[in-house]
């Protein structure tokens, strides 16, 4: 709609003459109300556009946020991954330390040392173990399991003499996971089919 100019003075000088009861006393400005109109139309479509732009800068805070809290679950969980490390590489010197003592605490050497320490050893070694297991850390046991490049690591082929190719035949350095996060591959021999 078109907006009329018009101000006050034109308005009088027409001799139109009203009482204070009558609406036309006061002046009207049509300018003013195109003007109004126009910028509550401008105000209204800037309105809507912070409303969109807060409702976006809402949502990527909140994603922020998740990611943020995710993050410390994550260091939570996994900070202690390359204490493990450590710590697994001695569990496997305690280990064939405990195998060795086993071998040489046979019954046919009267040695009640060695039979004591090999007690110890085997002592030690199962509370290594469940510490490991309270902080999440577990120990792989892939014999007889199919082959996955994310856990285990071939060092050798050996003939699939009665297992299925493909399936892990012997393990010869144990692979641990924490919180099911492989922190170190086990070295395992895959079975195949003999060449004849």
């Amino acid at each position: 709609s078109p907006c009329v100019f018009s101000t006050a003075a034109q308005q009088r000088s027409t001799g139109d003459e009203c009482g204070p009861e009558d609406p036309r006393d006061e002046p009207k400005h049509p300018l003013s109300d195109c003007a109004l109109q126009h910028k509550a139309i401008k105000l209204e479509e800037q309105v809507r556009d912070l409303t969109e732009r807060y409702r976006k800068a809402l949502a990527d805070s909140e994603n922020v946020r998740r990611r943020t809290q995710k993050f410390v679950e994550d260091a939570k969980l996994f900070g202690i991954q390359s204490f493990c490390r450590d710590l697994v590489e001695v569990a496997d010197i305690l280990e064939k330390t405990a195998e060795s003592a086993a071998e040489e605490a046979e019954p046919s050497n009267p040695n009640p040392t060695l039979k004591k320490i090999y007690e110890g050893l085997s002592l030690i070694e199962a509370k290594l173990q469940s510490v490991f297991a309270k902080h999440g850390l577990q120990k792989m046991n892939p014999v007889g399991g199919k082959y996955d490049p994310y856990d285990h690591e071939i060092v050798c082929h050996v003939p699939a003499e009665g297992v299925q190719p493909g399936t892990i035949a012997l393990v010869t350095q144990d692979g641990y996971k924490l919180h099911g996060r492989t922190i170190r591959h086990a070295l395992v021999g895959v079975a195949v089919e003999s060449q004849e």
